[in-house]
Parts: C-alpha cells; structure tokens; sequence
C-alpha cells in the first residue's frame, strides 16, 4: 500500500483515507449486505442503542462517548467505535467524508 500526505491527511489507497481530528461530520454512509443480516439478527433493544450511536457517530465522529479508534493488524484499515461496552461497529472511511459500515457484533468482530 502506498502512502502519501496530502492537505493533513494520509492517503492509504485511492477509496480509503485516515481522517484528521477532529473529525468531519459524515456526509454519507454506506453498508454491507452482510452488516445489515447481524443488525438484524442482533437483540431488539441493541439494534435500537446502535441506531442511535449510528447517527451519533455521523453527526460527530470524534464524539468521546464512542471512542472511535484505528484498529491494529489484521484489521489495520478498519477503525470501530461502541455501541455499548460489549458491541462495536466495525467500519471503513471513504473519501468525502463517507463510511461504509462492514459488521457489528460483541469483542468477537476482532477474530
């Protein structure tokens, strides 16, 4: 992969980029075919606490209550916030400001 800087932020590829902080409201989010089965198939009550963090973290993505943070190897192009202190959201940021969320699940979305 190769990296280069511009305007403050480092580009890692043509589609995905590491934001500065803090960071841009998101203009757009897309999801997986396979993120939206495991929100459906998560608890009622959960499924209402994410919607919420959703649109949270799309108003404010550096928002302190979400801990939004740059995941490690393997999964060092992926960066996840909380749902609650179990589950997180596990996504990508694009350019424009957008993201596109892959899965949601408890500290198992890490294996």
């Amino acid at each position: 992969m190769n990296l280069h800087y511009e305007r403050g932020r480092r580009e890692l590829s043509e589609n995905f980029w590491v934001p500065d902080l803090p960071m841009p409201k998101i203009n757009k989010s897309h999801t997986t075919l396979y993120f939206e089965r495991k929100f459906g198939k998560a608890p009622k009550n959960l499924q209402k606490i994410a919607a919420r963090k959703i649109l949270l973290f799309e108003n404010n993505p550096s928002h302190p209550g979400l801990n939004t943070h740059k995941l490690n190897a393997p999964l060092a192009d992926f960066w996840s916030f909380y749902v609650n202190n179990s589950w997180r959201v596990l996504f990508r940021f694009l350019k424009n400001n957008e993201v596109i969320y892959y899965d949601i699940d408890t500290h198992n979305i890490y294996k």
